[in-house]
């Protein structure tokens, strides 16, 4: 049984920084896609970044620049840095490890981050 565990949530100023974590347990990690997602009240769930197994990563618009995602496959964890945050990056962060046939699709339970002053 595949489990994603996220950690590093909580409350920060505007401009503060967090970086999330997702550790993996039971998986096919070091070859899987990994991605960290958001959902804000009342809005679709939407992709943050991702990296794949061989490192490369793509960004949300709305986070070039702030947010950085990478991996360590020895650890199965998978990381969000970020910084700058402002009051709309307040959401539930979830993250994601898919096989890139489409053959596994896991979801952690999510972690909140709430950026206000």
């Amino acid at each position: 049984q595949v489990q994603l565990v996220e950690s590093g949530g909580g409350l920060v100023q505007p401009g503060g920084s967090l970086r999330l974590s997702c550790a993996a347990s039971g998986s096919i990690f070091s070859i899987s896609a990994l991605g960290w997602y958001r959902q804000a009240p009342g809005k679709q769930r939407e992709l943050v970044a991702a990296i794949t197994s061989g490192g490369s990563t793509n960004y949300a618009d709305s986070v070039k620049g702030r947010f950085t995602i990478s991996r360590d496959n020895a650890k199965n964890t998978v990381y969000l840095q970020m910084n700058s945050l402002k009051p709309e990056d307040t959401a539930v962060y979830y993250c994601r490890e898919s096989g890139y046939d489409g053959e596994y699709d896991y979801w952690g339970q999510g972690t909140q981050v709430t950026v206000s002053s």
